[in-house]
């Protein structure tokens, strides 16, 4: 058998400690999306009389395309030549950041370049809530204001806008669920400070409101 040197031996090990490091300080990348599914799914009277809330799913994560799909529904561009989403905003403010926890890490929705980019390399899905499914739920989204973007309003006034756009997402996304059979649940019990301090926001942003989603779970 060839003998092996110790200086060798030492860069050997060096190597195979430092190699699991490296695997683990790789940063999160940016995920770009399929192009958005804008045509067909359900008739929208018959995803109103699906739509329902639900707080138990199954494992299955979500494909791709699903959450591309999923996320243009809730608040991605709908109007190119102007920027404007699929949900209303007061005077088009555009005020809410959808924040996405994946079993993968923590990613910000980018509507006009329908991306995800990378907030946290981590998975932080049990942060994003109180009740037990929350941290097996393949997706939590967090819905966060930026109340800068409301300009001169009073501060009451930022809260029941953010309040109400955050709100207009959420029916989207139940709606859009109803349509593909998902199940979904909007969830206001949230530590929002804890949340605030994990996503590292800055003082103007408020965390609204977050929603699980996921594959029904089967009996």
């Amino acid at each position: 058998m060839k003998k092996i040197s110790f200086s060798c031996f030492l860069v050997i090990l060096v190597l195979s400690l430092a190699a699991p490091l490296a695997l683990q300080g790789q940063e999160l990348q940016e995920i770009a999306l399929p192009k958005p599914h804008e045509a067909g799914g359900m008739p929208l009277m018959q995803a109103l009389s699906a739509r329902a809330s639900s707080r138990e799913f199954s494992s299955r994560e979500l494909p791709l395309q699903v959450l591309s799909d999923l996320l243009w529904a809730a608040d991605g561009v709908n109007r190119p030549e102007s920027g404007k989403r699929t949900a209303p905003s007061a005077m088009n403010v555009q005020n809410i950041d959808i924040y996405v926890a994946l079993k993968t890490g923590l990613y910000v929705y980018d509507a006009k370049a329908n991306a995800l980019n990378p907030v946290l390399g981590e998975d932080v899905r049990a942060a994003m809530g109180q009740q037990p499914f929350v941290q097996d739920v393949p997706l939590n989204l967090v819905y966060v204001a930026d109340l800068a973007k409301l300009g001169r309003s009073t501060p009451e006034a930022r809260i029941l806008y953010s309040a109400a756009h955050a709100g207009f997402i959420g029916q989207n996304v139940y709606l859009f669920c109803a349509s593909e059979g998902l199940a979904t649940v909007v969830r206001g019990t949230i530590d929002r400070e804890a949340v605030a301090k994990l996503m590292k926001l800055r003082p103007g942003q408020k965390v609204i409101l977050a929603q699980s989603v996921g594959y029904p779970k089967k009996p």
